[in-house]
């Protein structure tokens, strides 16, 4: 299993949001790539960025922080947040990015996800975030009608390899990653499943390992101490 700390980025500033509130913001850095950094140096070989200002409004106006992330040596780069249309994602790879995330935009654009999938591949992931099993959108601003695990499959069948699963109601809260959901995940569909929202413990860490899936994001629980970040990687080993 593959460990991914996060990045999330808001006005140039490495933070995190309590259940993706923008009113409810903790700043940690404002040199986020300084993080990057120490993740490598620490033996972490990916990581996840989140960029916040992306999700509101779809613009890249954190791009050269991103940049910079992405040039730490042996790090493997992905990034999500408002990722809209071919333009951007060409941005991000072109930056140095090693895979792009699509989130609102797949489920509302099925023309574009299919044309970045067919195009790039496996440099293609989707962000799939869930709020009472309903797909939500727009930087968890809106939450759609849209089965979770319906969609999941749809992305399946498009040729998606890789899906970041994220439950809000776990994410920032300290609370335990949702492990009944990834198993249910697991067993309904053969997409490589990241598991995001509410890791906060080497416990949850263990459990997910259990479960053989692809990769697990620690953002707070990092930041706050809650998990110390070699002993992670070696649960992840």
């Amino acid at each position: 299993m593959i460990l991914f700390p996060a990045i999330d980025i808001l006005s140039r500033k490495a933070v995190r949001l309590y259940k993706g509130d923008y009113n409810q913001v903790t700043v940690y850095s404002d040199k986020p790539w300084q993080f990057a950094e120490d993740f490598v140096s620490r033996g972490c070989s990916a990581i996840h960025i989140v960029d916040l200002d992306g999700a509101r409004s779809g613009e890249t106006i954190n791009i050269e922080i991103v940049k910079r992330i992405s040039e730490v040596k042996g790090l493997y780069s992905e990034i999500g947040g408002g990722i809209r249309n071919m333009e951007t994602v060409e941005k991000y790879l072109d930056a140095g990015v090693s895979r792009v995330i699509l989130g609102t935009a797949a489920l509302q654009n099925p023309v574009f996800l299919k044309e970045a999938v067919n195009k790039y591949g496996s440099k293609i992931a989707v962000g799939v975030d869930l709020k009472d099993g309903k797909v939500a959108v727009k930087g968890w601003l809106e939450t759609s009608k849209k089965d979770g695990i319906e969609f999941l499959k749809e992305l399946e069948d498009i040729g998606v390899e890789s899906v970041i699963v994220t439950d809000i109601s776990r994410d920032g809260a300290m609370k335990g990653t949702n492990v009944e959901l990834y198993e249910r995940i697991k067993n309904e569909v053969s997409l490589k499943v990241t598991a995001s929202g509410g890791v906060s413990s080497l416990e949850d860490i263990k459990a997910l390992k259990a479960l053989d899936i692809y990769g697990a994001i620690i953002g707070k629980a990092y930041y706050t101490g809650a998990i110390k970040l070699e002993e992670a990687l070696e649960v992840c080993r």
